[in-house]
């Protein structure tokens, strides 16, 4: 039987990031996949990490940068990056951004990878 979401679970992370999970561990108790609507600040930055799950993003306004390889993506509104597990990435922002992340399988603390955990 289909299923409504009647709202996110707002997922807390230091830094001033918003976290809104509608599919996820945390909200529905899917572990296959999460599906959240994140808004970051302006000069907003979480440490290097090598996830182990692949996440795909939509900027939906601002600009994402995504550090990787001695190189920094820049995402912009209507573009999507992917990035694969394993790789060692960090997400950033300068003037601020609103975009969905998709993560397979789902977003868990356990497996970020975070290089200060």
């Amino acid at each position: 039987m289909p299923e409504i979401v009647a709202a996110p679970t707002k997922i807390p992370v230091p830094g001033g990031k918003t976290i809104d999970e509608f599919v996820g561990l945390e909200s529905s108790g899917d572990a296959a996949v999460s599906i959240a609507h994140m808004v970051a600040p302006a000069g907003w930055d979480e440490p290097f990490q090598q996830p182990r799950f692949d996440e795909f993003t939509v900027v939906l306004e601002g600009e994402l940068l995504v550090d990787h390889d001695d190189t920094t993506s820049s995402v912009g509104p209507g573009q999507a990056i992917i990035t694969r597990a394993g790789e060692r990435i960090r997400y950033r922002t300068e003037q601020g951004a609103r975009y969905v992340a998709v993560c397979l399988p789902a977003f868990d603390n356990e497996l970020v990878g975070r290089e200060d955990d």
